[in-house]
Order: C-alpha cells, then structure tokens, then sequence
C-alpha cells in the first residue's frame, strides 16, 4: 500500500469512503461491516466517514457507529487506522428525494463534534472536517466553532471540505497548522476544483478526492472514462484503478477515498496502490 502524511498522520493513500455504506441503497449493515473488515485487512488505514451518512428517517449518524463497530470487532491493529468525519449537514426528504441540509450555526455545529466523538466512541476525533458551507452563517463563524472543537480536545486536527479558495484562505488564517486537509470532489468528470488541488500543493494541505471515481448517486458523461478504459487495457486492470492512480499522480499530497457497497469493489481500488503509469500514459490521460 501507498503511504502519504496526511498532516500528522502516516496513512494510506487510498482511503474508504463510507458512504454508500449507510445512505439509501446500501446492502445491509453486515455487509457493510464486512467490507470495511476488507479493506482494513487489505492494508486500508484511512477511512472516511460523516454525521450525516444516514438514511433519512432512519438513524442518525449511523455511518459512524458503522466505523466504531467494524473497528471495535477488527482484529488488526486500531492504532495504525486514521479515522476522518464531517459535521455540517444533515439528511432529510424534499418528496421522495433524500436531500443534504446545510447547517453551519456554530453552537450546532460544536453538539454534532461532539456527538460524532460519541459515535466513534473515541475521546478525541483524528480528523474533524467542516462539511459543506452553510450560506446563511458567515464561514468564518462556522470555521470558529471548528476551531473550538480543537481547542476543547474534541479533536485533534482540522479539514475543509467543499470549498474555494477564498474559504480556505478564511480557515487557515482561523485554524493555523491545525488545518491539515482540504475534501473536494475531483475526477475526470469534476476538474472544477483544480486551482484548489493546485493551492493545497503550494500550501502544504494533503487533497483528499471525494467521489474520485465519479459518483454513482448522479448521471454523468461515460465518455469521460474512454482513455482510461484504454490504458487499464494495457494493463489488465479495471479502468477505475487507472483513474486512482492518475489521481495520486497529480501530486504527493493527494488522497483519494474511493466508495463501495461490497468488499470486491473496495478491494479492486486499494490495487490502484500497485499501479505505476508512464510519464506517456499520464499525459495522453491529461
């Protein structure tokens, strides 16, 4: 496996992504367990989790406790595993579509910390993100609550997730060398976030991809993976391997969390540590 500092913290470079784990369409909480068990037992030391990964109308923060749980039954070494969470939305119905609602008021934002902890079953978070900004809270105000959580020992470090370049601007001039991530989407079909991945390079931030495979809750343009399709050809491997590897080529600070719903999908991304492209197969991929 690939091992990269995020911040801190010596980890994989390809981490799990929890969350299709425990929003609707998930397989079950046995599978759940039993893929995160696969990963973690393929060498998997980072995992990513949040709040708000729930089924609305179902349980609340259950992605969480999904984590705590497959830790706590885990027979390897807890101690190696960093574990990252975000606070800062909610789940909930808009008619029969599940929605995100934003919630950045400070005083929710530090019970949602604290809950997570709870959750995790943790004394102190490893690494906190704040989730997506809340447009009807100044960021700076939501990013002082982050701060607070720090300063309380609720965790130990600090991420952004979803945000320009003037919003980490805001949290670094709050959070100082406390802010060690920034979370954006980012893959062959989601460039929009380039300058950020540019200015976490600059900075010294590790990049973290969400959906770095594209996503599977929204339609997209298929095409998009064509070259990559074309060189894991080459190699005898799934296509989505290639798009990690590219990802983890564009720099020593990227991470990428790659989702799953069963333990044979998680397990063919965590491969992607093994595959080295050409400086040729980089630039035809772009």
């Amino acid at each position: 496996m690939l091992y990269r500092d995020l911040g801190p913290f010596r980890t994989t470079a390809i981490g799990h992504g929890e969350m299709p784990l425990t929003i609707e369409n998930n397989r079950g909480h046995d599978v759940g367990i039993d893929t995160l068990h696969a990963s973690l037992d393929a060498g998997c030391r980072h995992i990513d989790t949040a709040w708000a990964y729930y089924t609305p109308g179902e349980e609340e923060q259950t992605g969480e406790k999904l984590v705590r749980e497959a830790l706590a039954t885990w027979k390897g070494p807890r101690e190696e595993v960093t574990v990252a969470t975000k606070i800062g939305l909610r789940r909930a119905w808009e008619g029969d579509k599940p929605v995100w609602p934003r919630d950045g008021k400070p005083e929710h934002l530090i019970a949602y910390g604290k809950q997570s902890a709870m959750a995790l079953g943790v004394d102190t978070i490893d690494l906190l993100y704040m989730h997506r900004h809340d447009p009807e809270v100044p960021y700076g105000e939501s990013i002082e609550a982050l701060r607070q959580l720090l300063d309380e020992g609720v965790a130990q470090y600090a991420g952004v997730s979803n945000v320009t370049i003037e919003q980490l601007d805001i949290a670094r001039a709050i959070l100082g060398d406390r802010l060690v991530a920034v979370q954006n989407q980012y893959s062959p079909i989601h460039l929009d976030t380039q300058d950020t991945l540019d200015y976490c390079a600059k900075l010294g931030l590790a990049f973290v991809c969400w959906s770095p495979l594209g996503g599977y809750r929204h339609p997209y343009d298929e095409s998009k993976f064509d070259p990559f399709r074309q060189v894991a050809a080459a190699h005898g491997v799934s296509y989505q391997q290639v798009v990690l590897a590219w990802e983890l080529a564009k720099g020593d600070h990227m991470f990428v969390i790659p989702g799953a719903h069963r333990p044979e999908t998680i397990l063919d991304s965590l491969k992607a540590s093994d595959l080295e492209l050409t400086p040729d197969e980089l630039a035809f991929l772009g």
